[in-house]
């Protein structure tokens, strides 16, 4: 499956406000969502790789990669496309021996010494996080802002995907600063129509991985 990190949703079901999980994340698809990372803290792990089946067979409908939340092994059980780990989870290299060629890692990079450390891993994406303050992520270290991103762009070989306070009105920003994607949750999931939410962001993105051609015109 192509990766495509444009516009990645992650999930979080007390933000759908109380509508069907499933529709949500389905309209969100429908709008331009090109990858899906299930986020589930609260559930037990069989209620987790119930609802990561479910979902993975949603998103093969669509052709878009299913990526789990820190369980390697909730993403084992279920052939999901993929993993995404923090800092404080399995270290990469763990998880890369138990997925196995092929299979989608991403790691959040939270500060500059995260980014110069995975210089040499076979990941598939980093996640600059937090671009910029959010509500929803409390207990992590200070945003990047964008002229961190610059930076971690002109450091980091791998593509990278920027979550954090991310909305219609600066995505545009953060790829012309650096990001290959932009990460959302609630900008989305709480949004009053998913699917009009992530056309929009879907417009923004694209609009600046164009601007320099539309701007040599």
């Amino acid at each position: 499956m192509m990766l495509n990190l444009e516009l990645y949703l992650v999930t979080d079901e007390a933000a759908c406000l109380g509508r069907d999980f499933y529709w949500v994340v389905e309209e969100a698809v429908k709008g331009g969502v090109t990858m899906v990372q299930l986020r589930e803290k609260s559930l037990s792990t069989r209620a987790f790789i119930d609802r990561a089946k479910r979902l993975k067979s949603l998103l093969e409908t669509y052709n878009v990669p299913l990526i789990i939340n820190d369980r390697v092994d909730v993403a084992l059980a279920v052939d999901a496309d993929g993993v995404h780990i923090g800092q404080s989870d399995m270290p990469f290299q763990t998880a890369y021996r138990l997925l196995g060629e092929g299979k989608i890692i991403g790691l959040s990079a939270e500060k500059q010494s995260d980014v110069l450390e995975a210089a040499h891993w076979n990941l598939s994406y980093l996640a600059v996080s937090p671009l910029f303050a959010t509500p929803t992520k409390t207990d992590t270290e200070q945003p990047w802002e964008l002229k961190g991103l610059q930076w971690a762009r002109q450091e980091s070989r791998h593509p990278l995907v920027v979550i954090g306070g991310l909305h219609t009105g600066n995505a545009h920003e953060a790829v012309l600063n650096g990001a290959n994607g932009i990460a959302v949750v609630s900008a989305i999931c709480s949004a009053p129509s998913p699917r009009e939410a992530a056309k929009e962001l879907k417009k923004a993105i694209q609009d600046a991985i164009l601007w320099p051609t539309s701007n040599n015109t």
